[in-house]
């Protein structure tokens, strides 16, 4: 495509178009039309052009963004690069000042770009720094404060773009960059902004100033060592601050910078500062060069937010607020209690916080994001009590009872002010970051705020019984006060368990905890239980559970002692006497819950979870077997009794219930009670079999059927099959289902594959059956239940996968609608080939085409995926790459006698997944790799062993000859210049590529050299020569390990003189 001047005016228009249309099809169709310039290299000098001619904005910024694209996706040559590099710099100096500032970002943003990707091919790309300071020199020399922004955005780009990893490009080359710019240019970029925020006292341009915090922001933000720091947790972590910097960070002026401008500007601007503030405070401890400069520099931080706290100063800006409470947050996270306590200013400090936390909680609404970070200040202070040595008081004693009593007190009033208080109580992620830090709070002085709870718990309980004196309303508020009581003794409870001298406070456990079960059975009676569908009383009802999980970690885990003084309250004030009494009220509450909240899927989904907790611990599921509750449940677990199991939100809750009921049943060697239990699941298998029987086509039995029969029954069996961990219980459920129940799977399959809702339930009933997890899957000598189990998931994987084939291609969500079904497929013959429960031989021995169609059928859906949906999607990546290194490493044969095209393709994947960044998907792929091409160098024509295996694969290997040398190149590429942390998985295979492409080694070893910069070559040619030395053209376990070692001791060689 030609471009000049002439067309200008009409690329002008359509640039209009595509970013100010509010025309979806006008914009797509200048998209389409404009899109062609981010294709090919050759379209550079196009975007130049555009560059300087047009005066359109929008012209202007497309033709940077192609040219962002263009740079990032494409390789140019060096001279191009740094002579494009060099047009940045001089267009920006001429035209900057008079561009729209998105326009200006993206040249910058380009300009960065090209600095990054060419920092380690020539010195011209690197003085990012120093072309910055020309434009703030020139900024200051000629008064041009627009130059000045100009330098400052340069600078603030490179490092953001530095920190940053680049699309198309491995983390590795990503960090080494990073690293190369720290240590280069990263010092002076920070030394440069302390000193134009020094320069832009004297202004009044807040433009300016923003700019230049944002640049002393984006240095102290660096991810110095590669740690990956996410701002948006609250555990930003010590920031690694390289010891060059030790003079500028112990420098007083430092800090008082960023105070003084917090004290003179408004938000963005002033809380900019407090971000860099929370920065400065989490620099790690071995920076500074005594103990003496770490106390001032610590002493400096407590004057300058004691300040603050004292005259308030805009702290009226959410914005500043909220950052401050990070600041305040940072100061006990990266300092010692006792380090706090010996400053001049701690007592001032200390109420000054307290008064500030205080004040914070009752403004409950506008500070709520606000709060964690004051609560996990003073839940870290009081934690480290016990560790606080000398004769200085921490004076928490007077300070935390009042923020725990202000806490909860504000959590309770807030319910009144809201009507109910949805919005608090419905932010979970809020709401237990809250709680998490409510244990070390209340128990540090537990009497008095065990007292307080207490104070306001019983008014509200009396409120609660007294139920047909209060109306709907009132009993909303009575509720969500209830809900705020009950988290926050449920939190009080689970700090037993980290509590030092918990014994002592167990009686107040048992006062607290008394109180909550009178409301569990209160909130059973009819006027409440009636209620299942109001909202407050279902988040009242999530609290109860989580304090009955809470009760059971503390009170009855299988470490705990039943003897504990909590009982003694509990039988005086509810009559619980024990462990035992317990369990029946934990029990009595999720059997009502089941029966009631079937239209809550959040009560179901906590119930299920506390039920599945108490089952899994032995003692405690001993214990269970015991109660009438639970005999109950075993005879009568349908959605007769339990109506949660016909909702259709509850579905995948069904195999969460049937596992627990499973493992409770399998605990005891009863097989009547297995038969009793699964016979309503029988009658509808054998109810499925009589409409298929009966039915006249798939649509009939579809009609006649619900699908959402055929998804509950089999996650049902999927729950009742996970829960059998060994020979005896699988055996059960096998003998149960085949061979009666089995033709049921395979019509189902072949009548709903169509609809993978119902499909993907029935394909991980099979993956979950199959799977000989704890060896369960052992049948007797004499047995040929393996064969026969294999041979009925082969006819299932073929009713499935001949039905999925025969469909077209969906035209949305392929995943959902066809790569989930086919991943499923994946897995259960992979579980089924690495089983170790069937001898496959016997298939080919007597001409059963079972293991053949099986693999035929998978492999003819996996063939239809393009590699790059596999690898785009994770669970598919695993579950490919699982079944090829199954079948490399015992069935090689089958895939010897595949088509070319599959054994080509499985090839590709491979090397494809060499490169993935999960390392177990790489590990498996070299382990399949290895096991093939081991196989290969063992039976080929001219190997130890031959045989028509090895022949087959020399066919194909003739053919695809780029095959085996492809992927040893990249291993090569991959283990000795990229950071893999399994190094060890990865240099297993490479052996063995070597020894059976040794024709062509050399040619792969020269191509390895020549792929690394010249200055580089001769140090790869050294560590390649010393590969082979003293591996001798073996595979035995000892040579191979010497391959290993060559490999280990090169790759270090190398990683030390870059």
């Amino acid at each position: 495509m030609e471009f000049s001047a002439q067309q200008l005016p009409q690329l002008e228009a359509m640039c209009t178009v595509l970013y100010t249309s509010q025309n979806p099809q006008e914009r797509s169709q200048a998209d389409q039309a404009l899109k062609v310039f981010g294709t090919l290299p050759e379209y550079m000098a196009h975007c130049k052009t555009v560059l300087d001619n047009s005066s359109s904005p929008y012209a202007q910024v497309f033709a940077a963004s192609s040219m962002l694209k263009l740079v990032t996706e494409h390789t140019l040559s060096l001279s191009a690069r740094i002579e494009m590099r060099a047009y940045f710099l001089r267009y920006l100096d001429e035209r900057g000042p008079s561009l729209e500032p998105y326009v200006v970002t993206s040249l910058v943003q380009l300009l960065c770009r090209m600095t990054k990707l060419g920092w380690f091919e020539d010195d011209a790309m690197r003085p990012i720094a120093d072309e910055g300071k020309v434009f703030l020199d020139k900024g200051v020399s000629e008064t041009s404060e627009m130059h000045y922004f100009l330098g400052l955005k340069i600078l603030t780009m490179a490092v953001s773009e530095m920190n940053c990893p680049c699309p198309g490009r491995t983390l590795t080359q990503h960090r080494k960059v990073a690293v190369s710019f720290r240590d280069r240019s990263l010092f002076q970029i920070y030394q440069m902004s302390l000193s134009s925020l020094a320069y832009l006292k004297r202004s009044d341009n807040v433009r300016l100033m923003e700019q230049a915090m944002s640049l002393s922001l984006a240095c102290l933000s660096f991810d110095f060592v590669g740690t990956c720091i996410d701002d948006s947790t609250e555990d930003l972590g010590t920031i690694q601050i390289p010891s060059s910097w030790r003079s500028v960070v112990e420098d007083a002026s430092t800090l008082e910078t960023y105070f003084e401008y917090y004290s003179n500007s408004q938000p963005p601007l002033s809380n900019k500062c407090l971000e860099c503030l929370v920065r400065m405070a989490s620099v790690r401890r071995s920076l500074f060069s005594s103990e003496v400069e770490r106390i001032a520099f610590l002493g400096r931080l407590i004057r300058g937010t004691r300040d603050i706290l004292s005259s308030q100063r805009g702290l009226q800006h959410h914005e500043n607020y909220h950052e401050f409470c990070r600041l305040l947050g940072r100061l006990k996270t990266n300092y010692q209690l006792s380090e706090l306590v010996g400053l001049e200013a701690y007592p001032e400090w200390t109420t000054l916080v307290a008064d500030f936390t205080i004040q914070s909680l009752k403004s409950w609404q506008w500070a709520s994001a606000s709060v964690f970070y004051l609560l996990g200040l003073w839940s870290r202070l009081v934690s480290s009590m016990p560790y606080l040595k000398g004769d200085k008081p921490s004076l928490l004693e007077a300070q935390v009872p009042r923020i725990t009593q202000a806490y909860i007190e504000s959590r309770l009033l807030s319910v009144t002010a809201q009507g109910g208080g949805p919005d608090a109580l419905d932010e979970e992620e809020h709401l237990e970051d809250q709680l998490d830090s409510l244990p070390y709070l209340c128990r540090f002085q537990y009497a008095e705020t065990a007292a307080f709870i207490t104070h306001w718990m019983d008014p509200c309980l009396s409120q609660y019984q007294a139920e047909s004196s209060s109306t709907s309303g009132q009993l909303d508020v009575i509720e969500s006060q209830l809900t705020w009581l009950v988290h926050i003794v449920s939190a009080v409870i689970r700090g037993r368990v980290s509590s030092s001298g918990a014994e002592a406070y167990e009686q107040l456990d048992g006062d607290l905890a008394a109180r909550v079960f009178t409301i569990i059975a209160a909130s059973e009676s009819t006027v409440h239980s009636q209620r299942h569908s109001i909202r407050s009383k279902q988040r009242l009802e999530l609290a109860l559970i989580s304090f009955l999980q809470s009760f059971r970690r503390a009170y009855i885990g299988e470490q705990v002692v039943h003897s504990s003084k909590v009982y003694t309250r509990l039988r005086e004030k509810c009559g619980i006497a024990d462990h035992i009494a317990v369990m029946n009220a934990l029990l009595g509450k999720i059997c009502f819950n089941l029966k009631v909240y079937g239209s809550c899927e959040e009560v179901i989904n906590a119930t299920l979870g506390l039920f599945q907790d108490l089952a899994a611990g032995y003692m405690s599921g001993k214990v269970m077997l015991k109660l009438d509750a639970v005999s109950m449940l075993l005879q009568h677990h349908t959605s007769e009794y339990f109506p949660f199991l016909s909702c259709a939100p509850n579905s995948k809750c069904r195999t969460t219930y049937y596992l627990t009921l499973g493992r409770l049943l399998f605990m005891e060697d009863t097989p009547g009670a297995f038969d009793a239990f699964v016979q309503p699941l029988g009658q509808v298998l054998s109810a499925i079999a009589s409409a298929s029987a009966s039915a006249s086509s798939v649509e009939a039995l579809k009609a006649s059927v619900p699908k959402e029969t055929v998804v509950g029954i089999f996650r049902d069996l999927r729950g009742i099959t996970a829960a059998t961990t060994n020979r005896r219980t699988y055996g059960l459920v096998f003998e149960w289902l085949y061979p009666t129940h089995f033709p049921v799977i395979i019509t189902c399959l072949d009548a709903w594959a169509d609809t993978p809702e119902v499909s993907n339930a029935i394909l991980k009933f099979l993956a979950e059956f199959v799977h000989n997890k704890t060896q369960r899957l052992t049948f007797d000598s004499s047995s040929a239940n393996g064969i026969l189990l294999f041979r009925e998931v082969s006819k299932a994987l073929c009713a499935y996968g001949n039905r999925i084939l025969s469909l077209p291609p969906p035209s949305s969500d392929p995943y959902g609608q066809r790569f989930k079904g086919i991943w499923i497929s994946c897995s259960i013959l992979t579980k089924s080939l690495s089983g170790n429960y069937v001898n496959f031989g016997v298939f080919d021995l007597y001409g059963d085409p079972a293991l053949r169609d099986a693999l035929d059928v998978c492999l003819k859906m996996l063939l239809g995926i393009s590699t790059q949906d596999i690898l785009g999607y994770k669970k598919l990546a695993k579950a490919y790459y699982a079944f090829v290194d199954s079948l490399c490493h015992n069935h090689v044969p089958a895939l010897a006698k595949r088509d070319d095209s599959i054994f080509a393709s499985i090839i590709t994947a491979l090397e494809a997944g060499i490169k993935s960044l999960d390392v177990s998907i790489s590990s498996q792929c070299a382990s399949a790799i290895d096991n093939l091409a081991g196989y290969y160098f063992k039976h080929k024509p001219d190997g130890p062993k031959p045989n028509e295996t090895g022949l087959q694969l020399q066919e194909h290997l003739g053919r695809h000859p780029d095959a085996f040398p492809r992927v040893l190149s990249t291993l090569f590429d991959v283990v000795l210049f990229e950071d893999c942390s399994n190094q060890w998985s990865l240099s297993r295979p490479m052996l063995t590529l070597i020894l059976v492409t040794e024709s062509v080694y050399s040619q792969i070893r020269q191509q390895v050299i020549q792929s690394q910069p010249a200055d580089r070559q001769p140090a790869v040619a050294n560590c390649l020569d010393k590969l082979m030395t003293d591996v001798k053209r073996t595979l035995d376990a000892k040579n191979r390990d010497k391959f290993t070692q060559n490999l280990t001791v090169a790759r270090h060689d190398l990683k030390t003189k870059q």
